[in-house]
């Protein structure tokens, strides 16, 4: 029996079109999927649509009305795509999933789309790696799904865009969207950015310097994997706000470079540093503002770390430990041993639960460093 057949009314979406079969685009469709709401495909890529569609995410779209449109495109490229599927009588309601605001309002409007049946959205989840294979069904649980209505946006156009959120497991917050741009400058882009310069200085590293990386710099680099072209057109898309945080950051960072250079002078010694003491104090009191996992204010786990082979199934028999001795493993980070065949497990749990665990690894033969 196809799947699209008679379409039941789910939070107001009868159907959905996605166009752009990328990570997002496909992770929405993944997840409506699993709520059985009909989805159908569209992408100017054939091959794109094609592993969409085999990964059950929809069909391709046959050109029939649906209840929502989603448009998974470049920032630059949402207004033209809206004004196109609304010539075309493609949808009742509209929203896109780029990570910028002002630039598709306005751009929206200057071509005439019908602002009552478009809310501006941007799903805050994403991976480094892209395209629709990357996609996942619970990409956007728990995770914040900003929606910036215009005064012309209708009351039902937010109340359907609410339903998707919700079925797709994120959390939505209302916020207007030069608030939103700049919000992101902060804790997005400019962070990109920053991650970029700093893994740019490894790409004329030396050998020595490659063999002695640890976690920290993959830390610090991790999100400057991202595809240049699609963080180009994110970052052009909201470029004063970024440009203001950048600028404070470099402010930041040559203060710093200021002082150290100064403090390396034999007769100066360590005088001057009060400068950068105060600037890792400050992203010390940054990094706790961090909202936890559960939202509202980040909480303060111990670490309990454990030597791990690197062999099929140690991970989970390190999760059985803990579960057979009731401890929550709030996060893990692991941490391999270069030209070694094991690495260090980081297991963040409650404080009070540390003995508990601590005890069942010894007793169950791991070593703790």
């Amino acid at each position: 029996m196809d799947h699209h057949a008679g379409g039941a009314r789910v939070n107001g979406l009868e159907s959905v079109l996605v166009v752009g079969t990328g990570l997002i685009g496909t992770s929405v469709a993944l997840a409506l999927r699993g709520h059985d709401v009909p989805v159908y495909l569209a992408d100017r890529d054939a091959g794109a649509v094609r592993l969409a569609r085999e990964l059950g995410a929809g069909v391709e779209w046959d050109g029939r009305r649906v209840s929502l449109a989603v448009v998974a495109v470049p920032p630059h490229l949402v207004a033209d795509q809206i004004a196109r599927l609304q010539r075309e009588g493609a949808a009742r309601f509209y929203t896109d999933v780029a990570s910028v605001k002002r630039l598709p309002i306005e751009q929206a409007a200057a071509l005439g789309c019908d602002l009552g049946a478009y809310v501006p959205g941007h799903p805050l989840a994403g991976r480094e790696r892209s395209g629709p294979a990357a996609a996942r069904a619970d990409l956007f649980l728990g995770r914040p799904w900003a929606l910036c209505p215009t005064e012309e946006t209708s009351p039902e156009a937010v109340e359907v865009l609410r339903g998707l959120v919700k079925l797709c497991g994120g959390e939505a917050v209302e916020v207007g969207a030069d608030e939103h741009d700049r919000a992101v400058a902060v804790v997005s882009h400019a962070p990109h950015v920053a991650a970029s310069a700093v893994a740019a200085r490894l790409a004329e590293a030396s050998g020595t310097a490659l063999g002695l990386a640890g976690q920290g710099v993959r830390d610090v680099t991790r999100i400057a994997a991202g595809d240049p072209a699609l963080w180009t057109g994110i970052l052009s898309g909201n470029a004063l706000p970024v440009a203001d945080v950048l600028e404070a950051i470099a402010d930041d960072l040559a203060t710093a470079a200021a002082a150290l250079r100064a403090s390396a002078a034999p007769e100066d010694g360590t005088a001057g540093m009060d400068g950068v003491t105060g600037l890792l104090r400050r992203g010390v009191v940054g990094t706790t503002r961090i909202p936890g996992k559960h939202g509202g204010p980040a909480r303060a786990y111990a670490s309990v770390q454990v030597v791990i082979g690197d062999r099929p199934g140690e991970l989970a028999r390190l999760f059985q430990v803990a579960e057979a001795a009731g401890v929550n493993i709030e996060d893990v980070r692991l941490e391999h041993t270069p030209g070694l065949p094991l690495g260090a497990a980081e297991l963040q749990v409650q404080p009070e639960a540390v003995p508990a665990l601590t005890e069942a690894l010894r007793t169950g033969g791991w070593q703790l460093p």
